[in-house]
């Protein structure tokens, strides 16, 4: 071949491999709605409320997504999944994002080919208990049922952990957390685990919460964050972006209250470029300027949005812990706005 025609042929490659890559934002903009993978039901991270109207912390990240592109955050189909249709859900395009307290995994990434767009929960898997089963560790669960959900790494994780303390265990394979909690209450298995913030969130809603408890340990790392498909960077870039855009507003102090002032100007230019007033971040990846200030007036910042879903205000009751800010020793953190 010669020069000529293979630098065509390269350009030919360039150019089709860049409208394969813009697919997604484009299929969003012309059916004006996002369609996101969320949880069969998890008490203040996504399920719906008595009108049917889904609210949670992981919710809160797909409604911005769709203030962001599409300019209203109730413009969203919000698609059940569990832990083990998640996934297909995703790669078959029935859904464009996934947002369903989903680790980030080496294998998820690669293997499955899933680009995870940032966390938005850094937990770790634990253990719940009746208070009657009369322990207060994890090490003395010998022998016990445990209530799992299957297709999960919490499945994994519960396997090699009793197998470095030479324990056994018996399963009890289930689909949903609605499932688990049934089988757990009706005393089918001795313990549930499950994500500490999952635990936290089914035991919130029992009628006896005091009654049940949350063992010490927890036996992994699960950084829990939205996910897109490989090979659609601009629509990655997209989520990512606006996930970092609520984390970095909390540590700018850009709240829900005050973002309409700030985006008069400030004397900070990091504001001034999240908010569109200096620079034309959004061209970039095909966005107005206001795409980030839409976003954040959606739901509030990273920490308005945590307090009123699954907060220490809330039945959940969770601490912020990890998921603080870095400037207050957490684990959040928002690349430059630049």
């Amino acid at each position: 071949m010669n020069k000529s025609v293979m630098f065509g042929a390269l350009v030919a490659a360039g150019f089709g491999a860049g409208a394969a890559q813009a697919a997604t934002l484009d299929d969003v903009k012309a059916r004006g709605e996002l369609s996101c993978g969320v949880s069969t039901g998890l008490a203040g991270f996504s399920a719906p409320d008595a009108n049917g109207v889904w609210q949670g912390f992981d919710v809160a990240v797909c409604r911005a997504v769709a203030a962001a592109v599409l300019g209203d955050p109730m413009a969203v189909t919000f698609v059940p999944t569990t832990g083990q249709t998640r996934f297909s859900a995703l790669s078959s395009g029935e859904i464009d994002m996934l947002a369903r307290n989903t680790t980030w995994t080496f294998s998820r990434d690669v293997d499955l080919k899933f680009t995870f767009t940032g966390v938005n929960y850094y937990d770790g898997q634990g253990f719940m208990v009746s208070r009657d089963l009369g322990v207060s560790s994890a090490r003395e669960l010998d022998g016990a049922t445990v209530c799992i959900q299957t297709g999960t790494t919490t499945e994994l994780n519960l396997a090699d952990y009793f197998r470095a303390n030479n324990m056994s265990y018996e399963p009890v394979p289930i689909e949903t957390n609605a499932e688990a909690q049934q089988q757990y209450l009706a005393g089918a298995c001795d313990v549930y685990t499950t994500d500490a913030s999952g635990l936290a969130a089914t035991r919130a809603t029992f009628a006896d919460p005091e009654n049940h408890i949350l063992l010490p340990e927890i036996i992994s790392k699960e950084p829990l964050g939205p996910l897109v498909r490989h090979g659609d960077d601009e629509w990655s870039d997209v989520v990512m972006w606006t996930l970092f855009a609520l984390i970095a507003a909390e540590e700018y102090g850009i709240t829900s209250q005050n973002i309409d002032e700030l985006a008069r100007g400030t004397d900070n230019p990091e504001i001034n470029r999240l908010l569109g007033l200096e620079g034309e971040l959004g061209a970039m990846f095909r966005l107005d300027n206001d795409w980030a200030k839409r976003a954040i007036a959606a739901g509030g910042n990273y920490g308005e949005i945590f307090s009123a879903t699954i907060g220490e205000a809330t039945p959940i009751g969770l601490a912020r812990g990890l998921n603080a800010q870095w400037t207050q020793g957490g684990l959040l953190y928002a690349p430059p706005f630049r």
